[in-house]
Formats: structure tokens, C-alpha cells, sequence
């Protein structure tokens, strides 16, 4: 693994030439931003969020569904703008203790320590926003992910919201058109549902998300009926049905648990995807033909991806005079 991530690292510069050849399909967010942004102010930039990433991968793989999941739950709430970065204050309750991210979200630190040595490079002039945003996409990269070009500029919120974060990031058990509604509503579409759910290749999820799947489905008393049998037999071994077993880890895609590809989809297919907003992808007739059709077109899905990832990056963002370069992600200045 570090072999091939020491090499991504080294040859990684020939994705760059293929920035200035992407239109942007997204005019009335991306053309506030600008890939040419730091080019001048920070030229080094790329390279320094690239080496932190490659080394916080190199001492723990699961970080990369950690850093992509915090992008992905900063820009949900109240649009990408760091906000989720930021720790509680006498003025507002963060987004860190919020439900979906309390004992979950991770990532923090490496945030930190790429942000502190840009700081040391370029000393008030990259957002944490920018910095998150460019470590989702090397983390995506270095595990085999798609490259996706990533427009700079964004500003860092003034604010945070843990009861925002609680009432618009998605829920594993909710409906799929509970989730659909929180997805169009920031401007998202129901292909991005189920394009962005694919990030689920990578990661683990903790018991308490899926158990009720095991052993008392939506009230029922038995297992989802719809959860392949040999799976549901490991998993009831894996998380049996205590408290205790709640914060135990499965791996969200056990067929490439640190590889981004397309065999999340071929899990839905055999009815063996871990969380339930995930299966339910599968049952449904508005969604189930795009995801057979991402299980046997792994290059379909990763550009698809590289698409959605490029709409979420430019939800809500902020630029010009609006909010701040924080010299400290957890903190305004």
C-alpha cells in the first residue's frame, strides 16, 4: 500500500495537466472559484495538502473514507465553508457533536496539520474550505479513485450549527426519499444519491447504524428479509444484539475495503450492501437501473463521480469578502 501510494505521490503532477482542460459544468458556483486561484500567492499548495494526505494514509488507510466523508458532511450543512471544522464557542454550538458526527467524524488532525504547514508557506492566504476540499480528491486518487478537477477560492464560514447538521445530513435509516428531499433540496438530484453513495466502497460503519437490519427490521421482530442470508449470519456474529456491541466496525464494501471502485454496486446487487439507505437503492425502480448499471461499468461510475463530487464542492461556498482565511481551522481569527 505505501508503495503505491509513494508513487502516486511521486508521478501524481501529470493529473495536474488535465486541470485546464475541464469546463466547468456548474457556471453559477464554479465561476466564483478558479483552478488557477493559489497559482500565484501559494504555487506549492497542491503538493503540500498531497504529501499530508499521502503520509496520514500512509500511517492509517481508513482515513481516506474519513476525509471524504467530512468533506462530503461540511458541504451538506449550510454549504462547503469549513464549517465543520470548527469547535463549539460561547456563540454557537459546532457541527463536531452534532448526532451524525458525534464519535464518528474523522479526520481533524490531518485537516490541522496540512493547514499548519501551508500556514507556515503561505501564511494567511488558503481557507481550511480549499485545503478539506483538495484532501478529499488526493485521498479518492490515491486509493484508485477517479481524479476530479477541484476550482479554488472558497472562504471559511463565520459560524457553525450542530442542530443544522442535525436536521439536514442524511440518516442511514431514513426513507430514500427523506434522503432524495435533503439532496435536491441543496441543489443535488437523485443520480447524485446514488452516485455519492458509491463512497461507500471505502470505510467502515459502526453496528449501531445498520443493527436493527439483524434483528428487529423496522419493528418486525426479524431480520430485513431482503439481506443476503450467509451475510446476515456474519454480521449477527460481528455485532450480536447488545449494547455493547454498538460501536464495533464493519467494513461498508468487504469486497475492496481500501479500494474506491465500482463493487459497492455489485453488493446492492447481491443484496448484501451493509446499511439499509444503501439497499434500498437496489429496490427501488427510479434508482435500481442506474445501480446495475455502475456494478458493470466501473469507468461509467467513476466519471459520474468525479461529476458529483465537482456539484457538491460548490454548494453554498462563499468568496470575495464574504467569511474568513481562518489561520486555524478549529477557530475564527
Amino acid at each position: 500500500m505505501g508503495h503505491k501510494l509513494f508513487s502516486y505521490f511521486t508521478f501524481t503532477l501529470i493529473f495536474m495537466i488535465c486541470l485546464f482542460h475541464f469546463a466547468s459544468p456548474f457556471p453559477s458556483a464554479y465561476s466564483q472559484l478558479d483552478y488557477t486561484f493559489y497559482d500565484r500567492s501559494c504555487p506549492h499548495l497542491q503538493m503540500i495538502v498531497r504529501y499530508g494526505v499521502w503520509t496520514a494514509l500512509k500511517n492509517e488507510t481508513r482515513m481516506v473514507a474519513s476525509l471524504l466523508r467530512l468533506h462530503f458532511h461540511d458541504c451538506f450543512v449550510n454549504g462547503c465553508d469549513a464549517s465543520i471544522l470548527l469547535d463549539d464557542t460561547i456563540d454557537f454550538q459546532g457541527e463536531k457533536n452534532a448526532l451524525p458526527n458525534r464519535n464518528s467524524a474523522r479526520g481533524y488532525e490531518v485537516i490541522d496539520n496540512i493547514k499548519a504547514d501551508v500556514e507556515r508557506a503561505c501564511p494567511s492566504t488558503v481557507s481550511c474550505v480549499d485545503i478539506l476540499t483538495l484532501a478529499a480528491r488526493e485521498a479518492v486518487v490515491m486509493v484508485g479513485g477517479p481524479y476530479w478537477p477541484v476550482a479554488l477560492g472558497r472562504r471559511d464560514g463565520l459560524t457553525a450549527s450542530q442542530q443544522a447538521a442535525n436536521e439536514q445530513l442524511p440518516s442511514p435509516i431514513e426513507p430514500l426519499d427523506n434522503i432524495t428531499a435533503k439532496f435536491t433540496s441543496k441543489g443535488l438530484d437523485l443520480k447524485d444519491v446514488v452516485v455519492l453513495s458509491g463512497a461507500h466502497t471505502i470505510g467502515y460503519a459502526q453496528c449501531f447504524t445498520f443493527k436493527r437490519r439483524l434483528f428487529d427490521f423496522k419493528g418486525s421482530g426479524k431480520p430485513d428479509p431482503t439481506l443476503d442470508v450467509s451475510a446476515l449470519t456474519n454480521l449477527q456474529g460481528l455485532c450480536p444484539n447488545t449494547d455493547s456491541s454498538n460501536t464495533i466496525l464493519a467494513p461498508l464494501d468487504t469486497l475492496s475495503v481500501y479500494k474506491f471502485d465500482n463493487l459497492y454496486y455489485t453488493n446492492l446487487v447481491n443484496n448484501v450492501g451493509l446499511l439499509e439507505s444503501d439497499q434500498a437503492l437496489m429496490a427501488d425502480p427510479r434508482t435500481s437501473a442506474m445501480v446495475t448499471s455502475y456494478s458493470t461499468n466501473p469507468y461509467l461510475f467513476s466519471n459520474d463521480f468525479a461529476a458529483s463530487m465537482m456539484k457538491l464542492g460548490s454548494l453554498g461556498i462563499l468568496t470575495g469578502n464574504k467569511g474568513q482565511i481562518r489561520k486555524k481551522c478549529g477557530s475564527l481569527n
